[in-house]
């Protein structure tokens, strides 16, 4: 029994179809990346699993429980953090657990323990008794996902949760996400940003105008970029004439120059073909003092596969 299973999911606003036919299975024990841009359908799908809105067709389940048909029962093992997170201000980490907590029908030994351990997890133990009123965005993200792991749940699913945050708390909320992989738990977790999803998840599910684009390992996934973003460095200034010489050897795709001495461009194949255009860059006079890919490479395979969708 998976922990997640979508099938022919739906959802209509209006005229507008949010979430176009995604059928989707998470297995136990990964951290999943649901990847799309802004708009692709992401909140909606986990608006649909976390109960907060009812699809228009299609299921959802839960550790094979109906999120439809039963919630309770689907939510009962589940942690999530769902858009921006809140919390009343004059309460501290251990008072707000401690409310979730009798919520949720723990026992008052078993929230002592429990919070002691989920707020070690996100690194607030020594802000446990300060008031949240007082914290940074990202500590009150941190607690966001203290408070959907105290009871101990098999799943964990996720919004966007370094969306909005400074540089340092994007780090911090990473690194957290990194020690709950170490624990096991099945993370399903939304983003738009690739270079994240590339750094913390085990499989990737690319999502498009509520489409399913692909679905996989994201080694796997990587494994089947063809196009390549190339960065080089030369000693020679790149001018237009150099430019110009550059653009005509074959395989070369939307040439600029980058800075005073340096170009990037696009090269369809793999290590093959890069060994190739390096030796076709010196036949041609140019002194290569660097040659590497740029950008995430799950981008590109992001990109293209958008593109072919369309």
């Amino acid at each position: 029994m998976e922990p997640i299973v979508i099938t022919d999911l739906v959802k209509n606003f209006g005229g507008f179809k949010a979430v176009d036919g995604l059928s989707l299975t998470v297995r136990q024990g990964t951290f999943v990346g649901f990847l799309g841009p802004n708009g692709a359908g992401k909140t909606t799908t986990i608006k649909i699993l976390t109960n907060m809105l009812r699809a228009t067709s299609g299921s959802a389940y839960l550790n094979g429980v109906d999120v439809v048909k039963d919630p309770k029962a689907a939510m009962a093992d589940l942690g999530a953090v769902v858009e921006t997170p809140e919390f009343y201000p004059y309460l501290t980490p251990n008072e707000t657990l401690a409310f979730l907590g009798e919520l949720r029908g723990m026992s008052t030994e078993d929230i002592r323990i429990r919070s002691a351990e989920v707020l070690e997890t996100v690194k607030m133990t020594e802000w446990a008794d300060q008031r949240i009123g007082k914290f940074s965005k990202g500590m009150k993200q941190r607690i966001a996902i203290a408070q959907a792991i105290l009871h101990r749940p098999s799943v964990v699913i996720l919004d966007e949760p370094t969306s909005g945050l400074d540089p340092r708390g994007m780090a911090e909320v990473r690194e957290v996400l990194m020690d709950l992989k170490k624990e096991r738990y099945t993370i399903f977790m939304s983003s738009h940003l690739l270079n994240e999803v590339q750094e913390i998840c085990d499989e990737v599910a690319l999502i498009d105008r509520g489409k399913l684009l692909r679905s996989g390992p994201v080694d796997a996934l990587l494994g089947s970029v063809k196009v390549h973003r190339m960065e080089v460095r030369s000693l020679q200034q790149i001018d237009g004439p150099w430019l110009n010489k550059i653009s005509q050897l074959e395989g070369i795709e939307e040439l600029r120059a980058s800075g005073p001495a340096g170009f990037v461009f696009t090269l369809n194949g793999g290590d093959k073909e890069q060994a190739g255009m390096l030796r076709e860059l010196q036949s041609i006079g140019l002194d290569v003092v660097s040659f590497k890919e740029s950008g995430v490479a799950l981008e590109n395979l992001y990109m293209s596969m958008i593109k072919e969708s369309r």
